[in-house]
């Protein structure tokens, strides 16, 4: 293991809590095993960590990611986003496959979803060149995970939101079941919705979206059905 993600995990074993470990496995469904400590708690663990530690060099993060992701304890692999939160900025178009790999190795809405939103997307404003080359490779993977990741890069975006990417994204990605496809839609158009409610309402009334992706799309524009 390596040294410094050992440091950080010998930390986090100090404040295990069983009973709360069995609560975090069943909630996510028994994919994982648990320290037991919930977000908060695993936040202040790692930022003290940095704060006695500081980062790793940015020529040794593959390996502190690699090693975080190879323990079996859920709250690992949330510290290695954690961790890509503080070093995202040094990103280089290297880390698209550091990113594929976190995204597609162990795979759980709670770690995928992270990684789209704050570092995904990061990764493809910073990289744009290459943005409409990626995200037609991962749809065409027909890994639902790299699927979902293209659905919500862009869900920090806003005003910067390039909804036709979007559009084309989502009718590309609509004629499944697959749920977390579909649930992964409705979010990106309700996070859209926020900023042009009427256009959002137009994509749902045009596109052949599941109930799901519909319902969870129109949510919260009063009045639209």
């Amino acid at each position: 293991m390596n040294n410094y993600v050992e440091a950080l995990y010998e930390e986090a074993l100090k404040h295990r809590n069983r009973e709360e470990a069995v609560r975090l496995s069943n909630y996510m469904r028994n994919q994982f095993e648990y320290i037991g400590l919930r977000a908060p708690q695993m936040q202040e663990v790692f930022k003290q960590h940095v704060k006695t530690h500081g980062l790793p060099a940015k020529e040794d993060l593959l390996e502190v990611i690699s090693s975080l992701w190879k323990l079996e304890e859920r709250e690992m692999q949330m510290s290695g986003a954690y961790l890509l939160d503080l070093m995202k900025k040094q990103f280089t178009e290297d880390d698209l496959q550091l990113l594929k790999y976190i995204i597609t190795t162990k795979p759980w809405w709670d770690t995928v979803d992270h990684i789209a939103k704050k570092h995904f997307g990061y990764y493809l404003e910073k990289f744009s060149q290459h943005r409409q080359p990626i995200i037609d490779r991962w749809i065409a993977s027909d890994n639902i995970w790299l699927i979902r990741s293209c659905i919500l890069f862009q869900l920090g975006y806003k005003e910067r939101t390039d909804v036709t990417m979007l559009e084309d994204i989502i009718s590309r990605t609509c004629h499944t079941k697959e749920f977390f496809i579909n649930k992964a839609i409705g979010w990106a158009l309700r996070e859209y919705a926020k900023q042009n409610p009427e256009k959002v309402f137009e994509i749902t009334n045009r596109l052949p979206l599941s109930n799901l992706s519909r319902r969870e799309a129109l949510k919260h524009i009063g009045g639209k059905k």
